[in-house]
């Protein structure tokens, strides 16, 4: 077994059609459909190399921003000299590193070192941490709502949910408008209900939007009354409020589903113990890699609740598919006419685009060591707008 000896990481960029901010460029990250338009999404590689002439990796997705790039960049060159059997420790010691920030650079890393044991060990990651599946039941999660034609009304939206349904998906998931207006997000969730009867589970994620508890409140309760299968960081605490959500569950029967923007098992733990949620968030990307995923899906065991994965990916997958206690794989973001704004960096035909689903409503399983899947470095540094590398 090889120590680290040398690391990579690769920030790059690629432009996506169909995608605009909403409100112009002042709106950084308010991302809807926009038929004509294109915007430029940033993301970023790691690989590690070691002495004995093996390497891992992992592209970002939905965390690879400036701000986390950053972050990969201060804490990075502690790997060095380490080996796959380090990670606890190492797990650990980039946890305090990062323990003034949001902990967003740490998760890249520890999935590239999973992917390294995997090629060490010639296994699956999903087998290194105990495979329970292999077919992931997934959901349509889409883009907010927009005023160009694509999600601006709760028809385009139930439109929207059949073609998924077409398509084989039996979950659909709403992110509704980026203004907050609470009647208009209740009637959006109540005519989905009509419209695809009990035909699909539904879920509801205005991502904060909702400007008071009395908004999430009145929204809430329009989930109860369409049976959605839960509710997810409705308003503008940021998702952060144990003592606010506790007080909404008190209120209402769909299930809470929180934590996405609470960092790490401990203050995961405290959520929960405060009765804030029903169910748990877990992200590989978000929550400090593959370690951190599990530590909180066996929190959530622990519980006796379940827990949720964040987002999309390889690493995604491979918890998942690890996992008995969760429903349902996220397949973010998706609307009409516009694709998920993942990198388009496989050369193993893995996909998170819509159409990636199959008629079971499933998402496959990646085979082969590690990850089990195959980047395509020359686009990486065809679009490399920084580069940056650390070695013995």
């Amino acid at each position: 077994m090889g120590h680290i000896e040398r690391i990579e990481l690769t920030a790059f960029s690629f432009p996506v059609r169909g995608l605009g901010l909403e409100g112009g460029a002042g709106a950084t990250y308010n991302m809807v459909c926009a038929p004509g338009e294109s915007i430029d999404v940033e993301r970023y590689a790691v690989a590690l190399y070691t002495s004995d002439g093996l390497y891992g990796e992992y592209v970002t997705h939905w965390v690879g921003t400036r701000i986390a790039f950053e972050q990969t960049k201060a804490i990075a060159p502690m790997l060095l000299g380490r080996t796959t059997r380090d990670r606890e420790w190492l797990f650990d010691e980039l946890k305090r590193e990062l323990r003034q920030y949001d902990h967003m650079g740490h998760g890249p890393l520890d999935i590239a070192l999973w992917d390294l044991l995997g090629k060490e060990a010639g296994l699956s990651v999903s087998h290194l941490i105990g495979r329970y599946r292999q077919r992931l039941p997934a959901y349509a999660s889409t883009y907010h709502g927009d005023h160009s034609g694509r999600l601006d009304s709760p028809q385009a939206y139930a439109d929207f949910a059949e073609a998924c349904h077409a398509l084989g998906y039996r979950a659909f998931k709403l992110h509704g408008w980026h203004d907050g207006d609470a009647r208009r997000e209740a009637e959006n969730v109540l005519h989905l209900r009509r419209a695809v009867g009990d035909r699909m589970t539904l879920m509801l994620d205005p991502a904060c939007q909702l400007r008071t508890f009395a908004d999430a409140l009145y929204v809430g309760k329009a989930c109860d009354e369409a049976d959605y299968f839960w509710y997810e960081d409705p308003f503008r605490d940021s998702g952060v409020s144990a003592f606010a959500h506790r007080r909404l569950r008190e209120r209402l029967k769909t299930p809470l589903l929180m934590t996405e923007h609470v960092r790490g098992i401990e203050p995961k733990a405290d959520f929960l113990v405060a009765g804030g949620t029903d169910l748990l968030r877990a992200d590989p990307e978000y929550d400090m890699g593959v370690t951190g995923t599990m530590k909180i899906a066996h929190l959530a065991e622990a519980f006796g609740v379940d827990v949720e994965i964040h987002a999309c990916g390889p690493a995604h997958r491979h918890c998942m598919a690890a996992l008995r206690n969760t429903n349902y794989y996220e397949v973010a973001l998706v609307g009409p006419d516009a694709p998920n704004a993942v990198p388009p960096v496989y050369r193993c035909g893995y996909s998170d685009q819509l159409a990636a689903v199959a008629e079971d409503g499933c998402v496959p399983l990646p085979e082969g060591a590690g990850l089990g899947v195959t980047y395509d470095w020359a686009f990486i540094r065809r679009h490399q707008t920084a580069a940056v590398e650390f070695s013995l």
